[in-house]
């Protein structure tokens, strides 16, 4: 049986791990697609949330998850980019750089948010 501390570190490890992943495909996709797709929010949320996600989500099935918490943790990553794209498209905010932070600021407690609903989901995982 877990303790409350085995717990947390499995948790707070398995979120680690999936914000890695995150990160490194930002780098191996995004810097390519960059390169490779025209310029504009609209693209440059939409990459960033798919960039994002296609590695997370390709490790967590490594870890043994089925694709139901897969997709809620890939919703967790495209909602904050809709929410996003409804503000630049409304007309509310235009920066690129302020829609991007706002789609990272919602992305991370999401992620969190659907872990914590799913606690034995993301603690006994390990690929």
């Amino acid at each position: 049986m877990n303790t409350v501390a085995e717990t947390r570190r499995s948790t707070v490890l398995h979120y680690a791990e999936m914000v890695v992943a995150m990160l490194l495909g930002m780098l191996v996709l995004g810097l390519p697609l960059a390169m490779l797709l025209a310029e504009g929010p609209e693209i440059e949320l939409i990459t960033m949330a798919s960039t994002m996600t296609v590695p997370m989500v390709a490790w967590m099935r490594h870890r043994g998850h089925g694709w139901q918490p897969a997709w809620e943790m890939s919703a967790a990553m495209f909602v904050p980019t809709f929410v996003a794209l409804g503000l630049l498209w409304g007309g509310l905010v235009e920066g690129t750089h302020t829609l991007m932070m706002i789609q990272h600021t919602a992305m991370f407690p999401l992620m969190l948010l659907a872990m914590l609903l799913r606690p034995s989901e993301y603690t006994g995982h390990a690929g």
